[in-house]
């Protein structure tokens, strides 16, 4: 199963994921955790380039061929990723042996005011180029197995993964 985490930068994908995976490692142990960021480190791709279209295309490439090796292998992943291509959102869907899109949903001026990263200020000040919501457009998903809304006070990362694996069992059911 894969469970695929999308969203903007700062709208909690990974601390969501994070407690998915520790919930999900606990019952099943076949149970990994690929975030977009690291998986940049662990491919050694750095500099501005990789955050252009084409750099995060290729970034999102890499981690889908990753994340259908793991599923070859029956091991379960969680996936946080700031995916912006449609086509392999689409593409996944027929990809993996089951696969279960989560979108957390959190408005591009809430992000801009929490900017825990510093990522957004850095755009909005021409210090950082190609960021996603800013430079480059975002679209929402298009059919979300789930949708986390992660606009008001932030969300409870537990109860959030809670809420994920039980609509898993609902459409393992």
């Amino acid at each position: 199963m894969i469970v695929w985490l999308i969203g903007l930068s700062g709208a909690g994908k990974t601390t969501i994921g994070r407690a998915l995976y520790s919930q999900w490692k606990a019952d099943d142990p076949a149970t990994v955790l690929v975030d977009g960021d690291e998986m940049r480190d662990v491919f050694q791709t750095t500099g501005d380039q990789s955050f252009t279209t084409e750099g995060r295309r290729e970034n999102a490439e890499r981690i889908i061929e990753v994340c259908a090796w793991l599923d070859r292998q029956d091991i379960n992943v969680v996936c946080c990723i700031l995916c912006i291509f449609p086509d392999l959102l689409a593409a996944n869907r027929l990809r993996f042996s089951k696969y279960f899109e989560v979108f957390v949903d959190a408005p591009l001026d809430q992000l801009i005011a929490r900017d825990g990263k510093g990522l957004y200020g850095a755009a909005k000040r021409g210090e950082t180029p190609n960021v996603v919501g800013m430079d480059i457009e975002f679209s929402k998903p298009a059919n979300p197995d789930l949708i986390l809304d992660n606009s008001g006070a932030a969300l409870d990362a537990g109860a959030a993964a809670a809420t994920i694996r039980n609509r898993l069992t609902i459409a393992d059911g």
